[in-house]
């Protein structure tokens, strides 16, 4: 018996001189060693292949945090380009229109400091707060004391009693709403230093604003439009990431079907021999 496996083994030893460029030697270890040596370059090829997928979850980040950047690593380098100009024109943009809002706003905040003054203001509403509202009595109402400063709780105080188109409260000075309300509620025309009110006929609600008060309000108005832009600069910034996080989430999918696509390979395993043959396949996504 032993004579006849003997022989079986030489005889097919014999058939099986070269296998895939190789011949055997009889040693189970030393041939199963030159199998996998000869069949490593093919298995580094399937490594290669399954290394080359894309993370949709990595190419999203990534372009949330820096638009492009996901683009890029899905070789989709035109698209890249694409996202990286838009936010740097938006940058630019917000950076350029916020500047602008700031110097605008020093500026008529300058001219209101000049022009509009609350001492005035504040004594023609003591003089006229009886007229505009009979049942208010400016007496009552300490809003200067004995050196001629002004209270400023008092000027509230009064201000709220009078009601009617004394719709607001002045906030104290340097307060950005101080700075609003002075060009934008007429109670406060009073206070601009070109004011003139004629004595047979004392200035009320809906009577013409000065030349300052409106040259005042444009102003504020276009500090307003400067932010405003920089405010949708942001907002493109903002969309752009999140725009960029979500096209490179998908287009990493499409990577991933178009590899498999060109690159499909089959593996079948024959005994010791490994045998690799590209398989054609098509996927529709719906």
């Amino acid at each position: 018996m032993k004579k006849i496996f003997l022989i079986l083994l030489v005889t097919g030893l014999s058939f099986s001189q070269e296998i895939n460029n190789f011949s055997f030697t009889g040693s189970l270890t030393l041939d199963s060693k030159l199998v996998f040596f000869e069949q490593q370059e093919e298995i580094n090829q399937e490594t290669v292949y399954q290394q080359n997928k894309k993370s949709a979850f990595l190419s999203s980040i990534m372009s949330l945090a820096l638009p492009g950047a996901g683009q890029f690593y899905n070789q989709d380098y035109w698209k890249a380009a694409i996202f990286i100009a838009v936010e740097a024109a938006a940058i630019t943009l917000g950076v350029i229109y916020d500047g602008k809002g700031d110097d605008q706003t020093v500026f008529y905040e300058n001219y209101a400091d000049q022009h509009w003054n609350v001492v005035q203001y504040a004594q023609w509403t003591y003089n006229n707060a009886s007229r505009i509202n009979p049942n208010v009595d400016p007496t009552q109402f300490n809003l200067f004391d004995g050196q001629g400063n002004l209270n400023w709780s008092e000027l509230n105080r009064l201000e709220s009693a009078i009601g009617k188109w004394y719709s607001h409260k002045l906030p104290p000075k340097g307060d950005q709403q101080y700075y609003e309300m002075i060009g934008k509620y007429q109670q406060f025309n009073a206070g601009w230093s070109d004011f003139t009110e004629d004595p047979n006929n004392p200035y009320t609600y809906g009577d013409p604003l000065t030349e300052k008060f409106l040259y005042y309000s444009e102003q504020r108005g276009l500090a307003n439009d400067y932010y405003n832009v920089a405010k949708w600069a942001v907002i493109g910034i903002v969309t752009n990431h999140i725009l960029s996080a979500v096209e490179a989430a998908f287009a990493t999918g499409a990577y991933n079907r178009r590899l498999e696509t060109q690159l499909n390979i089959k593996r079948e395993q024959i005994g010791f021999h490994t045998e690799y043959y590209p398989e054609f396949s098509i996927r529709f996504n719906f």
